[in-house]
């Protein structure tokens, strides 16, 4: 499975330019021929803008689905649509968008855990369920940034049988190294692909730290972004998975029932 990151820099509260931004660095992506490519979090309002955040989001993931599933169709390539800033109703979620190579949308998450320093709590409403799916016939999950800070949520993905996790991510570059060595233990402990990207630039006075990655199972950084924008693209070989969870068997050797996790 190839995969290209889009390690993207966005414009606060500019959708309109970052929709465009975004396509035009597919289109870039596209020339590379991966299989799969993949967004940031909330790339259509780079982070989030607090004032009148509803005016500037999608409304029911219409744009992207309209956007990016033509775009997923049109270049024959599966898209993770990042996350967007997205109004349900009359709340708004974290909500990231899968296309597949005919541009359906496969699969749809809200992101689950907010971050509570930040006040996303406040102007976000959290999502209650976990998405697996299946891209090219793997089985895929999706996290969203602060997300990667909970096992509980990875452990129950792979034990759902996935083999690769995609984490579209607004990190600060102030705790870039939590961002690293995060992914790279979600790695090593679920024995999964991890494919995390991260963006750039500025929004208000948070510096993203960039260093998206594509990670073996075994922890090791096959490809690692900088701090500025970029794409990030490399080839998971996904038939040593079944060597590595043989070798070293820790879905075998787990023991729930001491487990209590409430």
């Amino acid at each position: 499975m190839k995969i290209s990151l889009i390690q993207m820099d966005m414009k606060l509260g500019e959708p309109e330019y970052n929709f465009q931004h975004a396509k035009n660095l597919a289109l870039q992506a596209a020339k590379e021929r991966p299989d799969v490519m993949c967004f940031p979090e909330t790339w259509n309002v780079g982070s989030f803008p607090k004032e009148n955040l509803a005016s500037y989001c999608d409304n029911n993931g219409e744009k992207t689905k309209e956007q990016f599933g033509n775009l997923a169709k049109e270049l024959n390539i599966n898209i993770i649509a990042g996350s967007v800033a997205n109004v349900k109703g009359d709340k708004i979620y974290n909500t990231s968008l899968v296309f597949d190579r005919k541009g359906q949308c496969i699969a749809e998450y809200d992101k689950t855990h907010l971050f509570t320093p930040l006040d996303e709590d406040g102007f976000f409403e959290f999502g209650d369920k976990t998405v697996t799916f299946e891209l090219d016939g793997v089985k895929c999950g999706l996290i969203i940034c602060y997300d990667v800070r909970f096992p509980e949520l990875v452990r129950t993905l792979a034990l759902q049988g996935i083999q690769v996790s995609f984490v579209p991510a607004q990190w600060p570059d102030i705790r870039v190294n939590h961002w690293k060595v995060l992914n790279q233990a979600r790695a090593i402990e679920n024995q999964m692909f991890v494919a995390c990207v991260n963006s750039v630039g500025k929004a208000g006075k948070i510096q993203f730290g960039g260093h998206s990655a594509l990670i073996d199972p075994w922890g090791e950084v096959l490809k690692m972004g900088g701090g500025s924008e970029e794409i990030i693209t490399d080839t998971f070989d996904l038939s040593i998975i079944k060597g590595i969870r043989e070798s070293i068997n820790v879905f075998r050797d787990r023991k729930p029932e001491l487990y209590e996790i409430k």
